[in-house]
């Protein structure tokens, strides 16, 4: 039955959020705060959007690894305002394992961390000693960064370079490249360096490594992610008065004959002064009403990156960190994800996390054992020995927006050219890669700029109030 939830004389405003991944959620919050009636609409049985958990067996597994930076402020707001910052900490200092297995002379590890010296000299005594490059090798990254520590990541200019070009311009070899600028390139922007924007590399570099010594220490979620993004986020909504509709498809969004928004799902026609649409481009570019923004079908030019993650279940403990990275390997990343899954009965369970996995996105699980698995014994003798329970994969073929050179120009701000309907998620204008820490940016900015049209004082969670 459709029905219609008009706001009625004197009435606090009312907001439709589409969608419930961060950037939703965190508008949600936001306008609800602010006072407005606020309606939440998802089309899955659950909030988070692509960072989320579920269940096999007696484990809970999280779809893919995520890590968030100190510098990601705008998440650790919302880890706060959810009440879960204490289940996602950080390091206390950036502390990296990079292990080496393809030298002939045998494996080697390596680490990247920082002291508390001012920046750059924070890294320097890492990378004076960091075994995987030569010592020329070294020095040059060094000129390397304080180029890029000079470069504007808003000048539109970069944005049609790519990064390895640039690498390349300013002396970094092969080896460089994939022991240092794509070991942490690739993880944070899903595209190696020939693949990825100039200007959004330089946005992560230079507030990763480059603003102050602790921007890089990594947090990341000692809990299953569905305990975050969508538990602690559904009480959060809960008590700011947010009403939240799971597994609600939304059909259309039209102007109404007052002059507002109408939001048509399958069962009900719900009437809005404003309208935020928080869901991935081409869901954006099937509901967005004509005129609303000018080219829009340059948001079905921007593209989508996969991310392949890998999960293995031993009858024993094999790997004694929390994480590390790998080198002379096509394994990228392993965290040790045994305490948040509620793993029973002894083992360990480990998270293999593939950025930029378009060459297996595809591949059958029975391949991806035969390859992967013998490399995680390279990478760790006790795994030699150990016995496979359980190996499965999941797979994100549209994990994030592809960051490749000129995706700038097609990314939309929050306003569109239609009063009350605004624009969220990591795809957007947010100046940052496919993050959580852009998801949560882009639902501040979509929620802020509708408050600011209605005239409403707008507290901005990492500003003063405006």
């Amino acid at each position: 039955m459709t029905r219609s939830m008009p706001a009625g004389p004197g009435a606090p405003g009312h907001a439709v959020v589409v969608g419930g991944g961060l950037a939703g959620v965190t508008a949600a919050l936001q306008l609800a705060e602010a006072g407005m009636r606020v309606t939440l609409l998802e089309g899955r049985p659950r909030l988070g959007g692509l960072a989320f958990s579920f269940r096999r067996g007696d484990l809970t597994v999280d779809n893919g690894q995520h890590v968030y930076l100190r510098c990601c402020t705008a998440y650790r707001w919302f880890l706060e305002r959810v009440g879960g910052a204490a289940l996602a900490p950080l390091q206390s200092r950036l502390d990296v394992p990079v292990l080496d297995v393809g030298r002939a002379a045998g494996p080697r590890l390596g680490r990247l961390r920082r002291t508390a010296l001012p920046v750059p000299l924070h890294l320097a005594a890492s990378l004076a000693t960091y075994p995987h490059l030569s010592l020329a090798e070294r020095a040059s990254v060094g000129r390397a960064a304080l180029a890029l520590k000079k470069l504007d990541p808003a000048d539109p200019a970069l944005d049609g370079v790519d990064f390895a070009t640039w690498l390349g311009r300013h002396g970094q070899s092969r080896r460089t490249i994939e022991a240092l600028w794509d070991l942490v390139g690739v993880a944070t922007l899903n595209a190696t360096a020939p693949n990825a924007s100039l200007g959004l590399a330089a946005m992560v570099f230079k507030t990763g490594l480059l603003s102050e010594p602790g921007a890089a220490d990594i947090g990341w979620a000692h809990v299953p992610l569905g305990d975050l993004h969508d538990t602690l986020a559904r009480k959060a909504l809960d008590s700011a008065g947010v009403r939240t509709e799971l597994r609600t498809r939304v059909a259309s969004i039209s102007r109404s004959a007052e002059g507002g928004w109408e939001v048509e799902t399958a069962g009900e026609r719900i009437a809005a002064d404003t309208v935020v649409l928080a869901v991935p481009q081409r869901e954006t570019h099937a509901l967005l009403p004509e005129g609303v923004i000018d080219a829009p079908d340059r948001l079905l030019d921007i593209g989508t990156a996969p991310i392949l993650n890998l999960h293995v279940v031993y009858d024993r403990k094999v790997l004694r960190r929390p994480f590390f990275a790998a080198l002379g390997s096509p394994v990228q990343w392993v965290f040790d994800r045994t305490e948040s899954s509620g793993l029973k009965g002894g083992g360990q369970y480990l998270a293999v996390s593939q950025s930029a996995a378009q060459d297996e996105i595809d591949a059958p699980v029975a391949e991806l054992r035969e390859r992967y698995l013998p490399e995680l014994e390279r990478l760790l003798p006790a795994a030699r020995g150990a016995g496979v329970r359980d190996f499965f994969v999941t797979r994100e073929r549209t994990a994030t927006f592809a960051p490749t050179p000129g995706v700038g120009r097609l990314r939309p701000g929050a306003r569109t050219h239609a009063p009350g309907l605004y624009l969220a998620g990591a795809w957007t204008a947010t100046g940052w890669p496919a993050t959580m820490e852009g998801a949560v940016r882009s639902g501040i900015t979509a929620a802020g700029a509708a408050l600011r049209e209605l005239g409403r004082v707008h507290k901005h969670p990492l500003q003063e109030a405006v």
